[in-house]
Order: structure tokens, then sequence, then C-alpha cells
């Protein structure tokens, strides 16, 4: 079996990724079968509940106010919207809601009792509940684990180093403090990266090394790549080379051999062999349903014939706590 370290070397990292590409997909082939159930993928739909109008200046991210996209600003949803958006995405196959709210940080308001109403109700349907509504208080944390939310999303996005190029409304520390303050809550961390916003390979060996140093890996990593929208600062941007999708999914998938890794955004610029590729790397997570929050994503029906054809099955929801409780 594969250690489990948290003292990974630049050096070491960038060994794993510059490997001949078959050998980097075998051995992290290997690792994923060593570990988990490698046929099984964790199905997650992604529902903005609140969109655009953010304060942020984030490069890549077409619900920032100062750029001018095509993103309409939305209020928050109603519950109702929600557990029918929750209900119509479970009925298809997914196992987590995950729910993005365009807000810097979260308030102490009336929306916030309303997002912790949805969270009950979402949890109460039997699925698992992801949000990402921005940094959060170590007492904001408690409070959704109260309500039941399941996971936490909060991306590093880039390299420390790079980090004030992509975004400067707040610092690289923020979002570490928010990923300490929602482990401290004991809500399951999701964080990961976007590859293609004109970062170097050294950038994307030096965010993989922040997450595979954290005291605990997160549970999951989203390997993004980069959906260019006309009228952000990244419009412009090539598309990201489906190799470096599987280098950086293999790496993580080595380096952290119990995360589950996601393929996440840019799958629509996949091929069904390109994203088999990345599964046999050790991806074993997607986004499912037509949208990303605001970008383009394969719907369920086209995925569903997708892990037909593959040999892959839908993960159940729960099944961390369902494997601790029997252990």
């Amino acid at each position: 079996m594969n250690e489990i370290r948290h003292n990974w070397t630049k050096e070491e990292i960038e060994e794993i990724y510059h490997s001949p590409l078959l050998d980097l997909i075998y051995r992290a082939a290997s690792v994923h079968r060593e570990n988990e159930d490698y046929a099984e993928v964790q199905i997650s739909s992604l529902l903005s509940i609140k969109t655009g109008g953010c304060p942020e200046d984030c490069a890549y991210c077409p619900q920032a106010a100062r750029y001018h996209t095509d993103v309409a600003v939305h209020a928050l949803m109603s519950l109702d919207q929600v557990t029918a958006a929750a209900a119509n995405a479970r009925d298809k196959g997914a196992s987590r809601l995950c729910m993005g709210a365009a807000w810097r940080e979260v308030r102490d308001n009336r929306d916030f009792d309303r997002v912790l109403g949805m969270v009950k109700a979402v949890n109460g349907m039997g699925m698992e509940v992801c949000c990402t509504l921005g940094m959060l208080t170590e007492s904001q944390a408690e409070r959704l684990a109260d309500a039941g939310l399941y996971a936490y999303n909060h991306n590093l996005d880039t390299s420390e180093e790079d980090y004030k190029r992509i975004i400067t409304t707040r610092t690289f520390d923020d979002r570490l403090q928010t990923i300490e303050n929602v482990r401290k809550a004991r809500i399951s961390v999701c964080s990961g990266g976007i590859i293609g916003l004109g970062e170097t390979v050294e950038d994307r060996i030096s965010m993989l090394k922040t997450l595979a140093n954290m005291t605990a890996h997160p549970e999951s990593v989203p390997i993004n790549a980069l959906v260019p929208v006309k009228g952000t600062p990244m419009a412009d941007q090539p598309k990201v080379p489906v190799w470096d999708m599987v280098r950086m999914i293999a790496t993580a998938r080595i380096i952290m051999p119990k995360t589950v890794v996601r393929l996440s955004a840019g799958r629509t610029e996949m091929s069904m062999t390109d994203q088999a590729l990345c599964f046999m790397a050790g991806a074993n997570s997607i986004f499912a349903g037509d949208k990303l929050l605001t970008t383009p994503n394969p719907a369920f029906s086209e995925d569903m014939q997708m892990f037909e054809l593959l040999g892959l099955k839908p993960r159940e929801a729960f099944k961390n706590k369902k494997e601790q409780v029997e252990a």
C-alpha cells in the first residue's frame, strides 16, 4: 500500500509530474487500484444559488462585478428552487449537491440563515451537501456543520507564488485560513486549483505540494481546466492540452492516494477518450449536469453513456461515513 505522506518535497513532485507519460499513468492507476474501487466515480451536481455581482477580482471568473460578461446577476434562490434542483440531480444519479454563492465571504445575516435552511433540507433528502460561499469564520463553519454540511469547497486556484497575479482582493493565507476553519468544524475539505491561467509548471507543482503537505489531505481535490470567458482578463488564454490535465490528475493521485480527485471544469472540451485517460490516471469524481455555476458542462445523459462504455459506476452518498461506522 502507498503510505500517506505530508512531507513531499518540490523535487519529488517534479520528478513524478515529469516522468514519461505512460509510466506516470501506469503508476497512478496502480496507486488508485490499491486504495479505492477504481471503477467508482463520485458524481456531484453544482448549483449557483446566488449568481454574479461578486466584489472579488479573480481574473478567470465571469461573476466578478468589475468585468463585463454575459452573466446576469441573480439574487439568492428560494428553498423550493434549491430542493427541486437537488431532487432532479439525485434522480439523475448525483450523490452530492454543491451550492455556490458569488460572495467574497459569508456574512452573519438573513441570507446565511437561508443557506443553512437549504443545507438542512438537501441533507434530509439523502444527498451529501457541499457549499462554496467564499471566506468563512470558524463559528460560521460550525453553524454549517450543525446544519448537516458534508463538504466545503475553497480552491487554492494556483500556487502561493503566483496568487497575486490572479487575485488581489484576498491573500493566499486567507484561503488557507478558511480551509483550517472548515477542518476545525469537522467538515470535509474540497480544495484544488485551475490550470491554464498562464501559470508555470512550477506553479502547478507548488500548488500540489501545498495540498499534499496539509496536516490532513483534502478529502476532495478538483483539477479544473480554465474555461475562458469573454470579458474576463483570462478570455484569450489558450486551451489546456489534455496531457496537462492527465499529468495533474496522475500526480495528485500518487501524492494523495486516498483523496477523491475530481475531473472538474473543462470537460466539455474533452473527448470521451480524453476523459477515459483522466479516469485511468486516477480521477474518481466529476460534476454532472449542463452547467458548472455559469459555464457549460456535459449533460447527465452523456455522462451515463460514458460510464456504461468505460465500466464506471456512481459512488453512493455518505460512503466514507458508512465505512467508518462499519469499521
